[in-house]
């Protein structure tokens, strides 16, 4: 039975065994099964689950998944900053990570432009010891 036929039909307490396209339900499907995309386990390419991060389902066409993220929009761009000064370390600690690595644009939201103006003026405030290397741990 198809689902709309088993929405449809009035409850008996008799579970009916489902028809398969093909007509015999002693053969077992041939082909890869439906997690074998790619040859590799866990359902996608590489490895990784199908989905938004997590496993979770996107937000995608259909309305499943449940969060909406929202476009991020570079800081520099709003405020009109042009030049990104390598003097102020407060700003510029807001984009490095605490092991000492530049965060990407894509976790950020700064546009590319702004983000290699960033990542010239983090990279001369660690030669001139404003901010570290790296932390240690």
């Amino acid at each position: 039975m198809s689902d709309e036929n088993q929405a449809n039909a009035p409850e008996t307490g008799v579970n009916l065994p489902s028809v398969s396209a093909s007509g015999s339900d002693s053969a077992p499907a041939a082909g890869p099964g439906p997690r074998s995309f790619g040859g590799r386990p866990g359902g996608g390419p590489g490895g990784r689950p199908q989905g938004g991060p997590g496993g979770r389902p996107s937000g995608g066409p259909g309305g499943r998944g449940k969060f909406f993220r929202r476009k991020k929009v570079c800081k520099f761009c709003t405020e009109k900053i042009d030049a990104i000064p390598y003097r102020d370390v407060r700003l510029l600690q807001g984009f490095v990570a605490e092991r000492g690595k530049i965060v990407p644009r894509r976790l950020t939201g700064v546009c590319t432009k702004h983000q290699r103006r960033l990542t010239r003026a983090i990279k001369q405030a660690r030669n001139i010891a404003l901010l570290p290397f790296a932390t240690r741990h």
